[in-house]
């Protein structure tokens, strides 16, 4: 198997960010509401991994040993504050929606994660390559949970009803509550799935 697929597989199943490793839970929870919301900060934070992880690695050599988590912060802070206004300029509705979401990119344990077990060790293509798969495993995961939550508490799917006026909303799944249980529910598949697998 290629380099590129392992480090793929590794993002998007093995080694996925929110259903195998339970990093980036905040952002997780409050932004699956709505599968638009779940694709914004998915792509957000995709961005912001292949930009970070390639100037890291870029970095890595020049960078102190004692300050490079400060560093990390600053270069990953730069990312995001060019995401956030491109967002406020070409899609202020979904930046509205996300709201402080989005500055808070900076402190991701996802970011911070990959900038400093990964980015910090390889070579700039695969750090690339690595802030695209985690980036995708992650954009995967919130907006398999945002599609379960929006058509359950909703009745729709991007604004769009699908269940039509018969349907009566589970508010339940717009809740807090609601994306902890589709959570668990979307990792106890995932976990048997995996299991059956290896068997």
């Amino acid at each position: 198997m290629s380099t590129f697929m392992k480090l793929m597989k590794n993002g998007l199943l093995t080694e996925n960010p929110v259903l195998v490793q339970l990093i980036g839970m905040c952002p997780t929870m409050a932004t699956s509401t709505s599968l638009s919301n779940g694709i914004g900060m998915g792509l957000a934070a995709t961005a912001v991994l292949i930009c970070s992880n390639t100037a890291i690695s870029l970095l890595r050599k020049v960078i102190p040993n004692k300050i490079r988590i400060a560093a990390y912060v600053v270069i990953i802070a730069g990312f995001v504050t060019m995401i956030d206004l491109l967002m406020q300029a070409f899609t202020p509705a979904l930046s509205k929606s996300l709201g402080l979401f989005i500055p808070l990119i900076v402190v991701n344990c996802i970011i911070l994660a990959r900038a400093e077990a990964f980015a910090s060790k390889n070579t700039v293509l695969h750090s690339a390559i690595d802030g695209l798969a985690m980036g995708l495993g992650f954009m995967f995961a919130l907006c398999t949970l945002s599609a379960i939550r929006e058509i359950l508490g909703n009745g729709t799917l991007l604004g769009f009803h699908i269940l039509g006026s018969a349907y009566q909303p589970a508010i339940i799944m717009i809740l807090p509550t609601g994306g902890f249980l589709t959570l668990a529910i979307v990792i106890a598949v995932k976990q048997k799935l995996s299991s059956k697998k290896g068997a």
